[in-house]
């Protein structure tokens, strides 16, 4: 990464890079969302809870993408920092080879265990059709899903971010053409969103393509010798970012199976809409972690530690922020969402969604530091502290948490899990931060 010389402003490159990593979190979080508003409009709010239900999978195809992007980039940008323009190459090359070969095994596994996927993720009999269709049609193309989403972490890498959130709205501008077409002009219902979805990512990743293999790229394809060790570097440091993207999939298949047992059908419907507005949050504070992480590698990489610690005041101030608006809105802008999924004549199912989303707000202001903090960790290779975070956060704390609730207070303890276990989570983050500052304060 070339960051063009020591730059005047460090708050000024912090902003340069981190608005458009936001963007582009936005906009991949559109593509679901899209998809669902299409199939609700144009099927039914069944199919669209379907593809909530499927969410999970392309989430998963997102997260490994993620896990190695930003462990590459993280290795890559220390390689950088440190003078070594070749090395940082062969790693670009490497991780690309890689990506192919992993998603091609996911294809052929993916048509192998279809449907005892979609019953694995939650779906029911009403909605297994449209499960399986939207995960059959997307499984071909999973090689293009996990390049292209790579490729937009290293081009941040590589010193474009502007041109990575470019791309990236290209995609999110085609998704909606094509959903508009495949969905309400030529009725072909769950399958068109899925082809929509699909061939978007493949207009995106020849964009992408098309810049490595251009003059003013700074990272090359060069022939690389495999290195398993830089492989495994790049899932540690990766890790805990990969968690992250994964944890809203994660979520949403524990919450599914959760209110199906304890509150029905119809609270699915709720869940599918707070969703949305989870993922993008979620997703807001994943791009303030990945604008900021290729910044902090880099400094970390020249030893600048003054640097890596404004980096990150201005990654917990955005996130305050982010955090303030989201939950504003999600308190007196509920019902409008609630009207743009749910047909008039459901009152009690937009009520219900409205207050069940007054509820989850409050975890956004405890998870929006705590994805920041594990971010800050991956960048400058504390791989171990983020990957308890994130796991935590993801995984192990939240689930203790819905089990505990859902015992103690039925379904109405669902929406509450989450804003009790960012709370935890954040706790313990802040701990493992405060301990690392005392240690290098002592040495």
């Amino acid at each position: 990464m070339q960051l063009r010389g020591e730059p005047k402003s460090l708050r000024s490159e912090y902003i340069r890079y981190i608005i458009p990593s936001i963007l582009a979190q936005w906009v991949y979080t559109l593509y679901t969302a899209v998809d669902g508003l299409f199939v609700a409009k144009g099927v039914s709010v069944t199919a669209m809870t379907a593809i909530n239900i499927a969410s999970p999978f392309v989430t998963a195809l997102f997260a490994l993408s993620l896990m190695f992007a930003v462990g590459t980039s993280t290795v890559v940008s220390i390689s950088l920092g440190e003078g070594r323009k070749e090395k940082a190459n062969e790693i670009f090359s490497q991780n690309f080879a890689f990506l192919i070969v992993l998603s091609l095994l996911i294809s052929g596994l993916l048509f192998w265990k279809l449907e005892e996927l979609a019953l694995f993720l939650g779906a029911t009999k009403a909605t297994l059709p449209y499960v399986t269709k939207y995960i059959g049609t997307i499984a071909p193309f999973a090689v293009v899903f996990i390049v292209s989403y790579s490729f937009e972490i290293l081009l941040k890498a590589d010193g474009h971010p502007k041109k990575a959130t470019k791309i990236v709205m290209v995609g999110v501008i085609l998704n909606c053409i094509m959903d508009y077409l495949l969905v309400i002009v030529f009725p072909l219902g769950v399958f068109g969103a899925a082809i929509a979805t699909a061939l978007s990512q493949v207009g995106v990743t020849a964009l992408y393509l098309r810049h490595f293999l251009s003059k003013e790229a700074v990272l090359h394809f060069t022939r690389f010798h495999f290195s398993g060790r830089t492989i495994v570097r790049a899932m540690k440091n990766g890790l805990s970012s990969g968690i992250t993207e994964l944890s809203a999939g994660l979520t949403v298949y524990f919450f599914n199976h959760a209110i199906a047992a304890y509150l029905g059908d119809e609270a699915l419907v709720s869940y599918t809409i707070i969703n949305y507005v989870n993922a993008l949050y979620i997703y807001s504070m994943t791009g303030i972690a990945q604008g900021s992480q290729p910044l902090i590698s880099f400094y970390h990489g020249k030893k600048e530690k003054s640097a890596t610690a404004k980096l990150l005041r201005y990654g917990l101030i955005t996130a305050a922020g982010f955090a303030a608006v989201t939950v504003v809105l999600s308190v007196f802008g509920g019902g409008l969402l609630a009207e743009l999924f749910i047909p008039a004549d459901l009152t009690h199912l937009r009520n219900y969604t409205v207050h069940a989303l007054r509820i989850f707000c409050i975890s956004f202001v405890p998870a929006g530091f705590t994805v920041v903090l594990a971010g800050y960790f991956a960048s400058i290779e504390h791989a171990g502290k983020a990957v308890s975070i994130t796991i935590g956060r993801a995984i192990a704390v939240m689930l203790l948490v819905l089990m505990l609730m859902t015992r103690v207070f039925g379904g109405e303890g669902i929406w509450w899990t989450t804003p009790i276990s960012e709370s935890i989570c954040l706790v313990y983050a802040v701990i493992l931060y405060i301990k690392g500052k005392a240690r290098d304060a002592a040495d």
